[in-house]
């Protein structure tokens, strides 16, 4: 079975990838920003030929016409060694389409900026389907609350050791596309397509604090 043939149009995917033997793959600020970069103009029915903007500042990647999108992004997080992606397949074969010309223009990046060969990451990406509202709200905050895991690796066996530091971290955190969501403006707003979501994500304060329940939550997530 083609890893094609496991999308539905109009439904929404869990995508998320992790560096070959855990290694971290974001080593510096313009790693992250090369990667949100290609999740703007690689979300395109139109080929690019990223070489050409090897020296193009993501401000200005983010500025530059498109044409059709591939997949609806509603959320996105980064983290030293993996990322996490919520999207919706719109086209045929456009989660698979993307995602392919995303791993593999980072990783051709990555190889090139650290002088390395080889795979990055420990596989082309894997997926989870998101089939009913419970699912797709938990994923939301799961997503977005990650980042909590570099000041507080273990807050998600042992419980948070201090809550409005981590609200507060993730607040500031840039590699997410929570600030997008928090009311913001950014140029990385342009990757998110917040009308693809259900009405209950319509208010973030509502959304805030079913988000910073599972801060509160013991067990392991």
């Amino acid at each position: 079975m083609s890893r094609n043939s496991i999308f539905s149009i109009g439904e929404n995917y869990h995508l998320y990838g992790r560096g070959t033997d855990k290694r971290i793959v974001f080593l510096k600020t313009k790693d992250y920003e090369r990667f949100i970069s290609l999740l703007y103009i690689f979300n395109n029915t139109k080929t690019v030929h990223v070489s050409n903007l090897s020296n193009t500042a993501l401000e200005d990647i983010l500025n530059l016409k498109k044409e059709e999108n591939l997949v609806k992004i509603t959320s996105y997080c980064l983290m030293p060694n993996h990322f996490h992606i919520l999207a919706q397949e719109i086209k045929e074969g456009g989660i698979s389409k993307f995602m392919q010309k995303v791993m593999t223009g980072y990783t051709m990046f990555f190889n090139k900026k650290y002088e390395r060969t080889g795979a990055l990451f420990e596989s082309s990406f894997k997926s989870i389907h998101v089939n009913n509202d419970d699912h797709l709200k938990y994923l939301f905050a799961y997503i977005h609350l990650n980042p909590v895991k570099i000041i507080d690796p273990l807050w998600k066996e042992k419980g948070i050791s201090n809550k409005n530091k981590a609200k507060e971290f993730l607040k500031q955190y840039r590699y997410s596309s929570l600030s997008d969501y928090s009311g913001g403006e950014r140029n990385e707003s342009k990757i998110i397509d917040k009308d693809a979501l259900p009405e209950y994500f319509e208010n973030f304060t509502g959304f805030e604090e079913y988000l910073y329940f599972w801060l509160n939550y013991d067990t392991k997530v």
